[in-house]
């Protein structure tokens, strides 16, 4: 018979949580300079090369705008400024709980594969953002200029 597998300790589990927390940093550090520095105000980051030479929104225009409005709460702004990045912000939130989860409760990392599959829906998926948002029809997914 077969012996219950004993508890984790509190130091492994304090452990297994340092990848998911550098991680957080990794990420929170940019955010919350992002959050100070207003991108709506001119002068602090450069034009997106796209727009400057196509006069198109490329599908990261806005994104920074998106994180400054995300780290404000203002959820609205966000989703307004880019809805691309506000949901794939949303993705990789429940990913980092799942694997925050994962660690405190000893449980295996939840593990992403991006195929060759998924990277062609997802190119398809960008293409047709752009397009839809740089057409009358799709005008509500541009940022607003500035």
């Amino acid at each position: 018979m077969n012996a219950p597998a004993a508890p984790a300790s509190p130091g492994s589990a304090l452990r297994r949580l340092g990848r998911p927390l550098a991680a957080l940093v990794a990420v929170a550090v940019p955010t919350a300079y992002v959050a100070a520095v207003d991108p709506n105000a001119p002068g602090h980051y450069p034009t997106c090369p796209v727009l400057q030479a196509t006069g198109w929104w490329c599908p990261g225009c806005g994104g920074l705008r998106c994180v400054h409005a995300l780290a404000s709460g203002d959820l609205n702004t966000a989703g307004h400024d880019n809805l691309l990045v506000l949901v794939f912000a949303v993705v990789l939130a429940v990913f980092w709980l799942r694997w925050v989860w994962a660690a405190v409760t000893g449980g295996p990392a939840p593990r992403f594969s991006f195929g060759l599959r998924q990277t062609l829906l997802l190119v398809l998926l960008l293409a047709v953002f752009t397009v839809l948002r740089n057409l009358p029809p799709g005008a509500g997914l541009a940022p607003p200029a500035v």
